[in-house]
């Protein structure tokens, strides 16, 4: 009779996943988050390549993404360093663009979504 080695126990996907994300930098995480909001900010906004997208104007919800973008540079900026805080401040300032010249009636300048963390950007 040969002696078998005990079977081993299959991976617990949850305990793989916690371990999967102990591996990546606070940072990675920041700006993972920040280029969803982004992206989906853009979307809503009507900056979509093809004209199908464009339908998916949305201002109200670009207004609650760009705020939350706004507020998650802003707050991660000092932890994340200069080189990630500068491109994500770009990316912000670019959509709270985007969303003025995409409004029939512009807010009042420093009214804009995510303004009352980074200050006007007319």
């Amino acid at each position: 009779m040969t002696d078998s080695p005990p079977p081993v126990p299959a991976a617990d996907p949850a305990d793989q996943a916690v371990r999967d994300i102990a591996d990546v930098a606070a940072v990675e995480v920041i700006t993972t988050a920040a280029v969803h909001l982004m992206s989906a900010a853009a979307v809503k906004c009507g900056l979509a390549d093809d004209a199908a997208a464009r339908d998916d104007l949305d201002l109200d919800e670009a207004r609650k993404l760009i705020n939350a973008l706004a507020a998650l540079v802003t707050a991660s900026a000092p932890d994340i360093g200069n080189q990630h805080a500068r491109s994500l401040r770009d990316g912000l300032r670019s959509l709270q663009l985007a969303f003025r010249e995409a409004s029939v009636y512009p807010d009042a300048p420093g009214e804009g979504p995510g303004e009352k963390f980074t200050g006007s950007v007319v």
